[in-house]
């Protein structure tokens, strides 16, 4: 059995990890830390997770922690990863860290809108876990830096598109809505029940910090400089995403050469479902799913893509995926432990 630890198991990042680690066929959870919550019992911060796991979370310590794990999850805030990350590579562990702090290739592209990086040297072993677009460089990689949620449901619908170059680069529009829980376990007046409850609104309008990681994943996929116009909306619900995206198509394009180019693209990958034409997607249809669904349609009259995909928030865009990457490097079927049925209502 791969011996699975979890830095951070108190949010709700890390707690869907647990959820999920838990039903894992081929893991046994191993160790959960947490700063907040050190010697309370992970079932009495989440009693869902009774009769499930009876781990108690504690401090981290690096050299206790590679004792006992295989491979390790990181689900802390951004700057926290970056402290701790190199020492469990040295030890030769796994990593998958779900923070911003390894997802860039650019190290000023990051400094740009978090901080200063203290360790460059891991970005360029780091690989994009953008799962079913870089699933080759994932079976080699150490360590992956797990997509964020925006970015995973604007770029799955864009890159087999940009790399066919059937959208115009300059023209991209994505229009993102969150649940609550993408802002993360620690309050805030903004995510105070009584201010986002029957309320819908946009935030981050000017420059949200997921926009550089879309910006530098489009491109690359684009072969050429890519910027977007991201503006992300909090939604009064706990999970679920969903992104609107408006592109000029490059020329006239007929819907089946769109709709082919990202069939062919996934073609082999199960968590991604293309809708058939008329259909659009909805977060109930994903929630507590790996899933991401797709649908769109072509305005011929103006010669653009509207493109609409749908996933959870906690799942394919963070933990779940997170378990995808590390069932990719650790030579799994990336599917294990993730067949979950969606929730008819």
């Amino acid at each position: 059995m791969i011996r699975a630890g979890v830095v951070g198991a108190n949010g709700y990042a890390g707690a869907e990890l647990v959820r999920i680690l838990a039903g894992h066929p081929e893991v046994t959870l191993t160790v959960l830390t947490s700063r907040s919550y050190a010697g309370t019992a992970f079932d009495q911060i989440y009693p869902a997770m009774a009769g499930w796991v009876d781990l108690v979370c504690e401090p981290f310590d690096n050299d206790s922690l590679c004792d006992r794990t295989d491979v390790i999850f990181t689900a802390l805030p951004h700057k926290l990863p970056m402290e701790i990350v190199p020492g469990l590579i040295r030890r030769g562990k796994k990593v998958v860290d779900l923070s911003a702090d390894f997802r860039f290739s650019d190290p000023d592209r990051y400094e740009s809108v978090y901080q200063p990086h203290t360790a460059k040297a891991l970005l360029e072993k780091a690989v994009y876990g953008l799962s079913e677009v870089n699933a080759a460089t994932i079976r080699k990689a150490e360590l992956v830096g797990n997509p964020g949620c925006y970015p995973t449901s604007v770029l799955l619908p864009l890159v087999p598109l940009m790399q066919h170059k059937i959208l115009e680069p300059g023209s991209i529009i994505a229009d993102a809505k969150s649940g609550v829980s993408g802002a993360g376990r620690s309050t805030s007046l903004t995510t105070h029940f009584c201010e986002a409850n029957e309320s819908f609104k946009p935030y981050k309008v000017e420059g949200h910090r997921h926009k550089p990681e879309m910006d530098e994943i489009l491109s690359l996929a684009a072969g050429e400089p890519v910027e977007i116009t991201f503006v992300p909306h909090l939604l009064p619900m706990t999970r679920g995403m969903e992104t609107t995206i408006y592109a000029q198509l490059a020329r006239p394009f007929r819907y089946t050469d769109i709709q082919n180019a990202i069939i062919d693209y996934y073609s082999d990958c199960k968590f991604i479902r293309i809708l058939e034409k008329g259909r659009f997607p909805d977060t109930r249809s994903v929630r507590g799913t790996n899933y991401c669904d797709i649908g769109f349609i072509v305005d011929k009259a103006k010669d653009r893509l509207i493109i609409m995909s749908v996933i959870d928030n906690l799942v394919k865009g963070a933990a779940g995926q997170a378990v995808q990457n590390m069932n990719l490097m650790l030579g799994l079927e990336e599917t294990t432990g993730l067949n979950i049925p969606p929730f008819p209502l």
